[in-house]
């Protein structure tokens, strides 16, 4: 053990690294495009570090959100806490980048808000906002949370988990707050109403999260196929036709999805057959 008192420059530099924390930012920049998915044996060998220790890391980063598993490949990836480094961060994004030229155009073709989102838990965090033309006002702005459940975004990200995945998040429990008439009551509720979501591969809601507010859905997928984010527009419910919601505008949704999952490699409809 070093004595407190050293001085030297390599000393001093030694005595104020924190080794936890040093091993903790070194495993998440063990992430990356090319490797995103990382499973913790494999992290210990590249980390030459003891299993016990690459556990404990796994789980306090994954109890902080800076992780999530990955059911599919029973790994760990990165999770959406990271944003929460800086807002900085948020400007650096390729998706909001990608996006932002289609976002455009979705919102100047059906003259509603359009917004993109990622899920961070049971909330979804707003990457992106593009404000209608119209008189409907909102207080949404990048960086901004909602309760996952009770949006139409964060349902058709809340539908792409599996079920231990969801299990994790809402178990135990799990109290859902309800904005409206229209937000599911109780956990058993919200888990039958994503399996339609599921099955129909995109959302319409009414009402659902604001009263007099409609909104159309779809999830962005990536190479793997797994929903990374979402998009979405809303508008004044008397400024919209149910039937123009459900056709036109929930197919320019979708089409604008496909186009932004092909950027990141997913390349696929959103939509999904109910056989599917």
């Amino acid at each position: 053990m070093s004595d407190a008192g050293d001085t030297g420059d390599t000393g001093d530099k030694d005595r104020y690294m924190v080794p936890g924390l040093e091993r903790g930012l070194t495993l998440l920049r063990c992430f990356s495009r090319e490797h995103p998915v990382h499973h913790p044996g494999d992290l210990a060998r590249a980390l030459d570090l003891p299993r016990s220790t690459v556990f404990r890391l796994l789980h306090t980063l994954e109890t902080m959100g800076f992780l999530l598993r990955d059911g599919r490949e029973n790994g760990y990836r990165l999770g959406p806490a990271v944003l929460g480094l800086g807002f900085e961060y948020l400007s650096a994004l390729e998706l909001p980048e990608i996006a932002q030229p289609i976002l455009e155009g979705l919102r100047d073709a059906t003259g509603a808000s359009a917004h993109l989102a990622i899920r961070d838990r049971a909330d979804i965090v707003y990457l992106s906002r593009y404000a209608s033309r119209s008189t409907l006002a909102s207080n949404i702005r990048a960086g901004s949370r909602l309760a996952a459940h009770a949006s139409s975004m964060g349902r058709v990200l809340l539908s792409d988990l599996g079920d231990d995945e969801f299990d994790e998040i809402y178990g135990d429990g799990h109290a859902l707050e309800r904005f409206t008439d229209q937000t599911p009551r109780d956990v058993e509720t919200l888990r039958a109403m994503l399996r339609d979501d599921a099955a129909r591969g995109y959302v319409v809601s009414r009402s659902f999260f604001e009263r007099g507010v409609v909104s159309v859905a779809a999830p962005l997928r990536d190479s793997t196929g797994r929903a990374v984010g979402a998009i979405n527009i809303t508008a004044a419910e008397q400024s919209v036709e149910q039937s123009t919601l459900e056709g036109e505008f929930k197919d320019k949704v979708c089409e604008a999805a496909r186009v932004i999952s092909a950027s990141l490699g997913g390349g696929t409809s959103p939509i999904r057959s109910a056989a599917e």
